[in-house]
């Protein structure tokens, strides 16, 4: 029921003097069924064949699209991509936004305006914007409060140009890596891509920007894979890899969520009540939004054949706990015709729209006279942004390999640059940055952003050399005529600088990307046979990879003088690598995924039970990688020594682990410690070992530092045979080291206690102290 106003001409839901509960529950009673329904949908303004570039699927939505004056005809919810679907200057993009938002302010009986989402995987996908290191980059940073300074930074970006909510982080554990979307994922281990992920969303929100959680949930391991294709996981893995990124982000305050498009188990996501409603919700407490991915209720009916027509698909999804149906507005259109027929109590309809209110309430756009907060001379990469991409891509460079050629001396006199990674500044971004995801289709606006290549940065740091290029080969493609002419350039130098690795781009344009998976893990096109043929002049040869995913380097690594790896680092990305191979940086990463020895195999990753890793005399295939997860080197070396841990651990309680770093050699470093756990007997199977905390720490010459851990006992929990969560008394190691294979120091720590079952909010992370 409506309540009077305590403000003379304002309604109580538009009175930021009352609780938002209240204002949420004085509209709510005021609505419409079509006025509650409006506000679960979304419109994209597109044209058809641009939707069609930029999604395939978009396809599948040719039957239910309606022009924007129907669609606001009774509210909107959101308002899709108005920035990132088209080149769209700062300008023009905040006048289009402010006409829209207007539009539907005017059109409707309550004048609520609309959310505005934007994607933002790395860095606001925008004409003109900062294009920061992918999400793979981050993990290979081993550094939350590095990537929660860059999120917000993106966040303060979108909110000045009008945005509410930007849809990442991306939370999904990597499975396999010919998966395309690997780029996106931030590593294959459940704690790192959780640490790094929450730091995310503090960042985004920290400037009063919405994150969403995606893509909940499982959607990383599906069979082959492929994208969309069926999830086949059990719910111990899906409870133990998959969802802890998740919970501990949402128990870190994250505000939206959007749901997977792969099936778990035969059951979509976008329909679980279990996963949105059960899981999330009742177990996890979460209070905000959960979005569909872009058509993910229509392919209910479509793709997954569980709905009878997108009526019956708009009802499963709300009735499981969807709340919004983006890009647009199809299978929840029908929403009130649903309730009258009673198909659906209006009750469920009821709480997702309080949801979203609640949400427009908390942004102020619900506030009497609201207007958009937009400032039209924003720069969208100011050199502060640009500062900040370099040094994240600095941090993420990974030295796989050096026999001490790296790094190159600064009077070095002929230096070949060979590979198609070199001179293309579009092989340093990710899928989902402006310049591939949509000026691949708008040829005439270049990258819209500087993006220093490789060549030209290493010529920059190298004045006094004779730096010569040859392509030697496209990305793909098995033309090979250009190969001589770059084996000729090597020959000739002291030292052949090759680089290789993807192009990133969406459903099949690109080596790396959404819909661009592998079918094995071998170097694209013909740049594995350039690299092999400049080998075969017996320059020393340095092996850049840039890439979006690890490729199988075994055959190639270990007759390289050295081999760097960068994950998509970004606009800054072509500055990093030469400030790395020139040793003004220092290579700083770690692997977040483990490099592999051979193209097949797959899906391997190091979190694996005993039988998951090499048996011998059983198989003779060996998984192994031929760098593992954690792995890095540094220009100097770091000693482990002085480990101290109690040899009891209370199954309630908590254990410091300490051990000492220094630097032997001369020159700085950033270390990262890792903590790795092993059980040794459990009621089922458990990894051989995984990481349970890490540190990033810096060292000058000489220096040494204390780095003490403090592991409670529910970081040994894990999904028991009934798929309750368990901590189990028993025998395990403590081990600290280099990463997942080069554990310097281990100690075994006994569990004592009973049984216990982990019930509800437990401790998901390792404290760490660095003296």
């Amino acid at each position: 029921m409506a309540h009077s106003s305590t403000v003379p001409g304002v309604a109580p839901w538009q009175d930021p003097s009352r609780s938002v509960a209240d204002r949420v529950a004085d509209l709510l009673a005021r609505m419409t069924l079509e006025e509650k329904a409006g506000q679960l949908g979304s419109f994209w303004e597109r044209e058809a064949e641009e939707g069609g570039d930029v999604a395939p699927m978009a396809a599948a939505m040719a039957a239910h699209r309606r022009p924007f004056a129907e669609t606001i005809e009774h509210g909107l919810g959101h308002l899709t991509r108005v920035f990132g679907s088209a080149p769209v200057s700062v300008p023009d993009g905040v006048a289009r936004l402010r006409e829209m938002q207007a539009d539907v302010v005017a059109t409707s009986r309550f004048g609520i305006p609309a959310i505005a989402h934007e994607e933002c995987l790395t860095g606001l996908t925008a004409l003109g914007a900062t294009v920061y290191p992918t999400p793979l980059a981050w993990g290979a940073t081993f550094h939350p409060e590095l990537v929660e300074e860059m999120a917000a930074a993106i966040g303060r970006d979108m909110a000045a140009v009008g945005v509410h909510q930007g849809l990442s982080p991306v939370l999904d554990v990597t499975r396999d890596y010919r998966w395309g979307r690997t780029e996106e994922t931030i590593g294959e281990d459940p704690h790192l891509v959780a640490t790094v992920g929450t730091a995310y969303v503090r960042g985004l929100q920290s400037a009063g920007v919405l994150a969403t959680l995606k893509h909940f949930a499982g959607y990383s391991a599906s069979r082959g894979g492929r994208n969309h294709a069926p999830v086949p996981i059990g719910p111990r893995e899906l409870a133990d890899v998959i969802l802890p990124p998740f919970e501990m982000a949402v128990r870190a305050g994250a505000r939206s969520v959007m749901n997977s498009y792969a099936d778990v188990d035969g059951a979509p996501p976008t329909s679980s009540r279990e996963l949105l409603t059960g899981l999330l919700r009742e177990r996890w407490g979460f209070t905000g939004t959960v979005v569909s991915d872009y058509w993910s209720v229509i392919f209910l009916e479509l793709n997954h054949r569980t709905a009878a027509d997108a009526a019956d698909a708009g009802r499963q999804a709300l009735a499981a706990g969807l709340d919004v149906e983006l890009p647009e507005t199809g299978g929840f259109r029908s929403l009130p015709d649903v309730v009258r027929a009673g198909g659906l109590d209006e009750a469920v309809l009821d709480t997702a729209v309080r949801r979203v209110l609640t949400q427009k309430a908390e942004l102020g756009l619900l506030d009497a006279g609201w207007a958009p907060q937009a400032d039209e001379t924003t720069d969208l990469d100011p050199p502060a942004n640009r500062a900040l991409a370099r040094r994240l891509a600095e941090e993420s460079i990974v030295l796989l390999a050096n026999d001490g050629t790296l790094p190159l001396a600064a009077g070095s006199a002929r230096v070949a640059v060979v590979g198609p990674s070199a001179d293309e500044p579009r092989t340093a971004l990710g899928c989902y940055s402006f310049p591939n995801h949509v000026l691949s289709r708008f040829a005439e606006h270049g990258t819209g952003v500087d993006v220093p290549t490789i060549l030209d940065s290493l010529r920059a740091q190298l004045p006094a050399a004779e730096v010569s290029y040859e392509r030697g080969c496209a990305v793909t493609g098995a033309d090979r005529s250009g190969i001589p002419a770059a084996v000729e350039v090597a020959a000739g130098a002291d030292v052949a600088v090759v680089t290789v690795g993807d192009l990133a781009g969406l459903f099949g344009r690109g080596t790396s990307g959404e819909g661009c998976d592998a079918e094995d893990l071998r170097l694209p096109g013909a740049q594995h046979d350039l690299v092999e043929a400049v080998l075969g002049t017996g320059t020393p040869v340095v092996l850049v990879v840039v890439s979006g995913r690890p490729y199988a380097l075994g055959g190639l690594a270990e007759r390289c003088a050295a081999v760097v790896q960068a994950f998509f680092p970004g606009e800054e990305g072509g500055p990093a690598l030469a400030r790395v191979l020139t040793g003004e940086a220092e290579p700083g990463g770690r692997l977040p995924v483990g490099v592999p020895a051979r193209p097949g195999g797959q899906p391997y990753t190091y979190l694996v039970p005993p039988l998951g890793r090499r048996s011998e005399g059983v198989s003779n295939v060996d998984p192994g990688p031929l760098f593992p997860f954690g792995h890095g080197l540094s220009y100097t070396t770091v000693e482990y020594s002085g480990l101290e841990v109690p040899g009891v651990l209370p199954a309630d309680g908590a254990v410091d682990v300490a051990a000492t770093v220094t630097n032997s050699g001369d020159r700085p470093c950033a270390e990262v410690v890792q903590l790795y756990l092993s059980d040794h007997v459990a009621q089922v199977t458990r990894p051989v070992r995984e990481l349970i905390g890490y540190a990033r720490v810096e060292l000058a010459p000489g220096q040494c530092r204390r780095v003490t851990f403090t592991v409670h006992a529910d970081r040994t929990s894990f999904t028991g045979l009934d798929l309750r969560r368990v901590v189990e008394p028993g025998t395990v190691t403590l081990s600290v080291g280099r990463s997942s294979e080069d554990l310097a120091l281990a100690a075994k720590v006994e569990i004592t206690g009973a049984l216990r079952v982990v019930d509800g909010e437990r401790v998901m992370t390792t404290p760490v102290r660095v003296d």
